[in-house]
Order: structure tokens, then C-alpha cells, then sequence
């Protein structure tokens, strides 16, 4: 696979660009693979780039019932941050933070990283007392955070109003290495590559049911016939309840819609992200001058990728009087995408009561900023059995009372 560079950009400028080439290839299913994947979003093709680059497994596929991306990973909002409190949830997402710095180098496709800092608002006592909480745990997992002051807000955020009636801004924790990426970018970056070690990406590949030989998984049934594999990694978010159902076990998650908007274009105004968990909203701004909004999990379980109305108004409503410029732009789409969250909303990574067959789900409302992190420690896991990334993450821990409970960190915010 050709490499991408200023000088493949002139020339093929010269060529009217007639010589570059598919990103990734689109081969016919082979009957048996060492490891097979189910879900082409940012986790799943992580994991299959990491199993090829970190173990040298490539006889891997990737399987993806719709198109490359189309899930989650095309639908979030694309917040990257590493400021948890527990220490196994830092370890992950501080490893997923540090490997997305040098992604677009590890995979010649600029993912558009942008480390502009994250400010999560204290608007409460309470929050207060979390994040400098939070702030002191970070040190010592050495995770650079710090709590700020409210004038020090300000001075980050200049449009951004401190003396809200309801929701006052009184401080909040904030991470300068935080930041944003381009979602597709992310997924199409790691397809190339996991093409490029020769490994099958196949769309419209359904997964239909899973094989097993006794207490072992052997392969996987699809629209496009049936695959064998010696060892099988379900990443599927919302849907993954129902792929285990296929392989004969429960999991402890429920699905639920997440929703996100975004405004007409303006030109620059804020140039970071800041999240507001007391009024369940967050904003940045898009390279294209979008103002991107985001806020909490439906009420209820339910399977729908798209809005609705009472989300925009409860959203934009306490947004407003924390933002009041938001007040006078239009909204130009809308749109949701289904999380799987656990009961300590923190996510599984663990293997299954099928021997050979693997699960990666539970990340709630923080996926994206996972995917680099997730993908390492689960194609560690994969290959050896274990990762420690993932150790803590296991689903014997529902078992045995050691939950990991971020329901401060990822059950509102992302």
C-alpha cells in the first residue's frame, strides 16, 4: 500500500489524482481465520491492528453487519480525555490519551488529533469536592489534571458566563492534554492499516449465530455463510447483549440511546471542550466552526439512532445560561447512537464462559476516547490471555462485589 505524504499529494496533483488507491480491501470471507472480530468500529479494528502489530496475527477479519464506522464511532462527539478517578480506569484511558498523540504517525492517516484541553465544570459544592478528589488521585496515577478557579475558567473561556442564576461555574477540573480527533478518521486510519498487514475487513457480513464445539467457540454463521476461527472477539456497543444470547450467556448491561446536536457553522470562539455534569451538557467547536452539544443517556432502553425533542430542549436550556451565545444559532442535525452501559459504568473486557470467545463492551457514554487503549489491552488479551490493562475489568467482578464505579465520570459526561 502506497504511503501518504506532501510528496504523494503533488504527485498525483500532476496526475489528476487518477493513482491513488482504495484506503482498504474488500475480499470474499475465506473458511477459516486464527481470529475473527465482529465489529468494524474504532475497538474492533483497534484491536485487530494492535493483534497484527504488537503479536504478528494477521490471519485475522473483521466482520461489520452495516459499513466500516457506521455505529458508534461515526455517531459520538469525539471527546478525548484521561481524568478518571479509579485507578484501572485512568490506567486505560491515560494509555489510550497517550497512544492517540502519536496515531496519525503510527498510522499514516492524519486522524486530526487536537489535544485542546477539557474542562469539566464544578457547578456544585459537591462537584467541588469530586474533582479535587479527582485532581489528587491523577497525581498519583500520574495523569496531569489540576483544579482551576473560576477566573482561570474564564480566562480559558472567555464566552462562557461564571454567575449562572441556577447553575453557577465554581471552578473545575481541568486537563490540557485532553482534546478532540476526527471520528472517521480514527476508524478509516486503523481500516488501512489492518489491510495493509493483510487482514480481511468484511461489510454487510451479518453475523447470524455463533458455533460452538462443546464449551468451545468454533466459528460464526453470516449472510455471507458460515466462518470458522480458533478465536472469536465480540466489539459490538449496544448489541452486544444480543450477540452473547447467540453464544449462550448474559450479560450485566443495558442499552440505551445517546444523543448529540450540532449548530449551524460560526466562526471561532471557543477553542477547548468544556462538559457540564450538573446540567448534563458539554460543547466544543468543530474545525468547521460547528458548536458540536451533547448530553445524557435516554431514560430508557431502547435501540433508536436518532433524537428527540424533550433531549434538545433540556440540553440547550441549561446550556444557554451557561453559554448565552448558543441562544441565537439554529440547529443543523441532530442524531444518537446506542450505548451499552454497565451497573458501575465502567466497561468489560473480559473473557467469556465460551472458551476462545472474548467480549469488549460496557463503555457507556465514553467509548471513543477509549479506542487505542481498548484495542491494545484487548488484542493483549486475545494473544495471551490476559492483559494488564484489563485485568480489573473482568466480568467476575459483577461476581464478586469489586466494582469499579465511575458513575460520577462516565454516566453523564463523556
Amino acid at each position: 500500500m502506497k504511503r501518504y505524504s506532501a510528496f504523494a499529494i503533488a504527485r498525483e496533483a500532476l496526475r489528476y489524482h487518477m493513482g491513488w488507491e482504495r484506503a482498504w480491501a474488500s475480499p470474499e470471507p475465506k473458511k477459516k481465520y486464527d481470529v475473527i472480530i465482529i465489529g468494524a468500529g474504532g475497538h474492533g479494528l483497534a484491536t485487530a491492528y494492535y493483534l497484527g502489530k504488537n503479536f504478528g496475527i494477521t490471519n485475522v477479519a473483521v466482520l461489520e453487519k452495516g459499513w466500516l464506522g457506521g455505529g458508534n464511532t461515526g455517531r459520538n462527539t469525539t471527546i478525548i480525555r484521561s481524568n478518571y478517578l479509579q485507578d484501572p480506569s485512568a490506567a486505560i484511558y491515560e494509555k489510550s490519551r497517550s497512544l492517540y498523540e502519536g496515531l496519525s504517525q503510527d498510522l499514516n492517516y492524519n486522524i486530526m488529533y487536537s489535544p485542546r484541553g477539557v474542562i469539566m465544570l464544578a457547578q456544585t459544592e459537591h462537584e467541588v469536592r469530586g474533582y479535587q478528589r479527582t485532581a489528587h488521585a491523577n497525581a498519583l496515577q500520574g495523569v496531569t489534571t489540576e483544579f482551576i478557579s473560576p477566573a482561570r475558567v474564564k480566562e480559558i473561556v472567555p464566552i462562557i458566563n461564571l454567575d449562572g442564576p441556577r447553575y453557577p461555574v465554581l471552578g473545575g477540573l481541568w486537563q490540557a492534554r485532553g482534546g478532540t480527533a476526527r471520528h472517521d478518521a480514527v476508524a478509516w486510519g486503523y481500516a488501512r492499516a489492518c489491510s495493509d498487514m493483510g487482514m480481511h475487513i468484511l461489510q454487510k457480513c451479518e453475523v447470524t449465530g455463533i458455533t460452538r464445539d462443546g464449551a468451545r467457540v468454533t466459528g460464526v454463521s453470516t449472510n455471507r455463510g458460515d466462518i470458522a476461527c480458533d478465536k472469536l472477539g465480540v466489539v459490538v456497543a449496544g448489541h452486544s447483549g444480543h450477540l452473547a444470547e447467540m453464544a449462550g450467556f448474559r450479560l450485566p448491561i443495558e442499552s440505551v440511546a445517546l444523543q448529540a446536536l450540532v449548530s449551524e457553522p460560526i466562526k471561532p470562539c471557543m477553542d477547548c471542550v468544556v462538559m457540564a455534569n450538573t446540567v448534563h451538557g458539554y460543547m466544543s467547536q468543530s474545525d468547521k466552526g460547528e458548536m458540536v452539544i451533547g448530553g445524557g443517556t435516554d431514560g430508557y432502553n431502547n435501540y433508536t439512532q436518532r433524537g428527540s425533542f424533550h433531549h434538545i430542549e433540556e440540553t440547550v436550556r441549561a446550556l444557554i445560561e451557561t453559554f448565552p451565545m448558543v441562544s441565537r444559532l439554529k440547529m443543523l442535525r441532530q442524531w444518537g447512537g446506542i450505548v451499552d452501559v454497565t451497573g458501575d459504568r465502567s466497561p468489560i473486557l473480559s473473557k467469556t464462559p465460551v472458551d476462545g470467545m472474548f467480549i469488549n463492551c460496557g463503555w457507556g457514554t465514553g467509548g471513543f476516547k477509549a479506542i487505542p487503549g481498548s484495542g491494545w489491552g484487548f488484542a493483549e488479551m486475545i494473544a495471551k490471555g490476559h492483559s494488564p490493562l484489563t485485568d480489573a475489568f473482568g466480568l467476575d467482578r459483577f461476581h464478586q462485589g469489586r466494582f469499579i464505579d465511575e458513575s460520577v465520570a462516565a454516566g453523564v459526561a463523556h
